[in-house]
């Protein structure tokens, strides 16, 4: 096989040679460089771009991908202790039985679909979140917790006329990242300090930084780190003090035991439904909810679909349909508040069957084994020689940090040797919490047995066995 040869890929039409000069034809350009004739010669490149031969073959082309993905290593075949915001949980047959049916997998956001009942199963899911969350109104999810925690803030401040916010510094990085990128430069952000020893908001430093230029005040509980904020309810009068919002961002599968933010004083809830029925995915499997009361001041300023139900003009029927659809940018596409585009709807239909299918108590049960086993590990990790566990004195669920500064190994270090044992350890914070220094924060679902966490504990014993 020659190389630079030119190819007429089967599944890219217009490189026919036919086809490309009937198209340069129609739009009256000569070649495709007069297509960038507007970037400067010193920008472009020059030469052929460094790639691998052409795989012309389907066969072939498959191989090669099955290659690379045979190289990934899943956390079906390894006990997995990886966290921090897409969680290992189970997933019930029927949540995928009904989201790879055909009306809701192949439903996009034209209204050919709208028969098929793909409102009323999302009316159903914003309708189980609401109780779960002990709020009023719920959206169709959009990408991710952390556009949902981007929207809420930028929601906040409409409402308040402000621009400023104040974030809990134990936030996760990844989170904070798209924050900044979503709000930023209209929306200014300070960071509220952490108590070293607790964890929990220095509310001392709150006090501080709060003023009228305030528009909302920005926690997790549990946080990024796995701890539960206690004072959320001072949190939230500091802020309504200061005619503030308060905005808390949660992982609703600990809402079967713990209050929701709601119970505390926050205006607004967001979070990811991932842990509500949904497989992790390297990059998918992430819906974001935003929640609050029944208030317009906060329902007109949604940018996402929110579906309500309403009677027909047929006694006794009900419909189901968009509420405030000028809100959104599908309505008022040059003056939306902001721009709404495909998101991830098809996962708010899948947690509604996870919600329903777990009910009040399945929810209550889920968390109660979440904590024994946490619990369990803690206990168990607290005993190897050298190990801190929690690194912080505040109760925790499902995520905790093992504080390994007193065992002469990084973290680094330690997850490959647990690697060699099958299991991917907890993640590095050496690198986005230096002042914790060598410490990896470890999560524990519904689905680790005994075994699997005495099997951590045996291995790190082993890996750690005279270093101290």
């Amino acid at each position: 096989m020659k190389k630079n040869k030119k190819y007429v890929y089967p599944y890219i039409p217009n490189s026919v040679p036919e086809v490309k000069a009937q198209m340069l034809k129609e739009i009256n350009v000569e070649s495709i460089d007069d297509l960038y004739e507007e970037i400067p010669e010193n920008l472009r490149l020059k030469k052929e771009l460094k790639l691998p031969e052409a795989l012309t073959s389907e066969y072939d082309l498959k191989r090669h991908v099955m290659g690379i993905l045979f190289k990934n290593q899943t956390c079906e075949e390894k006990i997995s202790f990886l966290g921090g915001g897409c969680w290992q949980h189970y997933v019930p047959a029927v949540c995928d039985e009904i989201n790879q049916r055909a009306e809701f997998l192949t439903a996009y956001a034209g209204e050919p679909y709208e028969d098929h009942g793909r409102f009323q199963a999302l009316f159903e899911y914003e309708s189980l979140m609401a109780e779960l969350l002990d709020m009023d109104v719920v959206n169709v999810p959009t990408y991710d917790w952390s556009q949902a925690a981007s929207t809420s803030l930028r929601m906040a401040c409409r409402i308040t006329g402000r621009n400023e916010v104040l974030i809990s510094d134990t936030i996760s990085p990844d989170r904070l990242l798209v924050i900044k990128n979503y709000c930023k430069p209209v929306v200014s952000m300070r960071m509220i300090q952490h108590c070293p020893e607790t964890g929990l908001i220095d509310v001392e430093d709150l006090k501080r930084k709060i003023s009228e230029e305030t528009a909302a005040v920005y926690f997790e509980n549990p946080s990024h780190l796995g701890f539960i904020e206690s004072q959320g309810q001072a949190v939230s009068d500091m802020a309504h003090k200061n005619q503030a919002l308060n905005v808390v961002g949660v992982d609703p599968s600990s809402l079967g035991i713990i209050k929701p933010p709601s119970h505390y004083g926050a205006d607004i809830v967001c979070g990811d439904i991932q842990g509500l029925g949904i497989h992790m995915n390297y990059g998918g499997g992430m819906g974001g909810f935003i929640a609050t009361q029944d208030d317009e001041k906060f329902v007109m300023e949604y940018p996402s679909r929110l579906f309500g139900i309403t009677r027909t003009s047929v006694e006794g029927e009900y419909g189901f349909g968009d509420v405030a659809y000028e809100r959104t940018s599908f309505g008022l596409r040059e003056k939306g508040k902001e721009f709404v585009g495909t998101a991830s709807a098809l996962w708010g239909i899948t947690a509604g069957v996870y919600l329903a299918l777990m009910g009040p108590e399945g929810m209550q049960e889920l968390g109660k084994v979440i904590m024994q086993k946490s619990q369990y590990a803690m206990t168990n990790l607290s005993k190897i020689k050298g190990v801190r566990v929690p690194r912080f004195t505040s109760p925790h669920f499902k995520e905790f940090v093992v504080d390994f500064n007193n065992t002469g190994m990084r973290v680094e270090e330690i997850n490959k040797s647990l690697l060699k044992n099958n299991i991917f350890g907890g993640i590095d914070l050496s690198r986005n919490f230096p002042e914790l220094g060598q410490c990896g924060l470890y999560c524990v679902t519904e689905i680790h047995t005994k075994k699997d966490i005495d099997s951590l504990v045996q291995a790190l014993e082993i890996c750690l066995e005279g270093r101290i």
